[in-house]
């Protein structure tokens, strides 16, 4: 046991660390940690470590034992009060004689909003609310803004020189971003339910879009409406063995279609205009399977589709000291773009990060 003079503040944002152990594993669930503390002193820890195993309060609880009773339990999300993968929290919380139970944040999902917090109090059980909560929100975005919206978070990530160029006028894009912002990614990559490019990254760069970092692959998702996939991509190789989602139109070769159902590759018809993939429509349907977390890599034309549909939430543009030139280079965002300065797309919230000899530019649109 750990012996600690730290307010309440400090009890949470320990579980908020605790929680961060579980992005990428628990979804579509939340990531949750949980602090047992009694007379100062921290009795048990714990976090959601995977999908459909022990919540958080759970964990703890287990390694505190009888000296619960009398105890305050720091919780960075509202215990559940319902059965799902695994009993309702708030049973075991009411048992074990915990005293008092510090939230972070309310649960967004309307099965259990407000439920476990009623069901503590009529316990007897005393209630703090709002410790470090915008900690909390910021932790489990994605999880929020599925149960608001029943649409996955969207994260667009581009890498490109100081003159704003992902290639050379040839095509070539390798690498743009310095090894420290590649590392950087793949530790992105590990907290991703998916990862998507359009069928043009594809073909050029042939990539395996797997995670360095050890832990759970992402699926990974091709935009492709007329499936000029090649079958031996290397995406579907040994090497690369995580499930694929290719989203296409009725424009795709029904034999093709065929050849790759039996390969095991999941194959998704999503109408748009003009026979393209209608990307709001995509979401829609990952965020039905259960995919709420998103990371969309390239190229240029799926960047402006997205930024048109509006489907990005936040922007990750990793800025190389490189100057590429030439007016036919590719840019990040492609497409017809705008003909008004005016009317160009406002970022929002920005932070600057320096990894390696390249900066990070973040933001929300």
């Amino acid at each position: 046991m750990q012996t600690v003079r730290e307010n309440s503040t400090q009890y949470m944002l320990r579980a908020i660390e605790l929680a961060k152990k579980g992005l990428g594993k628990v979804s579509p669930n939340p990531a949750v940690g949980c602090v047992i503390v009694k007379k100062k002193r921290i009795l048990a820890e714990g976090f959601h470590k995977k999908f459909g195993a022990a919540h958080a309060e759970i964990e703890a609880l287990k390694r505190v034992g009888p000296a619960a009773k009398g105890a305050c339990l720091y919780v960075t999300l509202e215990p559940c009060a319902h059965f799902g993968k695994t009993p309702p929290c708030v049973d075991s919380i009411i048992k074990s004689g915990i005293k008092e139970v510090v939230i972070a944040m309310g649960d967004p999902n309307p099965v259990n909003n407000g439920q476990g917090i009623k069901m503590l109090r009529a316990a007897g059980v005393k209630i703090k609310q709002g410790v470090c909560r915008r900690e909390a929100e910021n932790l489990n975005t994605p999880f929020i803004k599925y149960m608001k919206k029943e649409m996955p978070y969207v994260t667009l990530k581009m890498a490109q020189s100081l003159d704003g160029k992902i290639a050379t006028r040839t095509g070539d894009s390798g690498w743009v971003s310095c090894n420290k912002s590649r590392l950087f990614v793949h530790q992105l990559r590990k907290e991703m339910d998916a990862i998507m490019i359009g069928v043009g990254t594809l073909l050029k760069d042939n990539p395996l879009l797997r995670t360095h970092a050890p832990g759970r692959q992402p699926f990974r998702i091709i935009v492709d409406s007329k499936l000029k996939t090649p079958l031996n991509s290397r995406i579907f190789s040994r090497k690369s063995p995580e499930e694929t989602i290719i989203a296409t139109t009725k424009l795709a070769s029904k034999n093709k279609v065929k050849k790759f159902l039996k390969k095991g590759v999941d194959i998704l018809f999503i109408s748009g205009k003009n026979g393209a993939v209608s990307l709001k429509s995509l979401m829609k349907a990952l965020a039905a399977r259960g995919i709420l977390n998103i990371m969309i890599e390239g190229g240029g034309e799926l960047a402006a589709s997205a930024l048109k549909e509006g489907v990005v939430d936040k922007l990750l543009f990793f800025i190389a000291p490189k100057i590429i030139g030439g007016k036919d280079a590719k840019t990040p965002v492609e497409g017809a773009g705008i003909d008004k300065i005016i009317r160009a797309m406002k970022v929002k919230n920005i932070t600057i990060k320096k990894i390696g000899c390249d900066f990070l530019f973040e933001g929300r649109v």
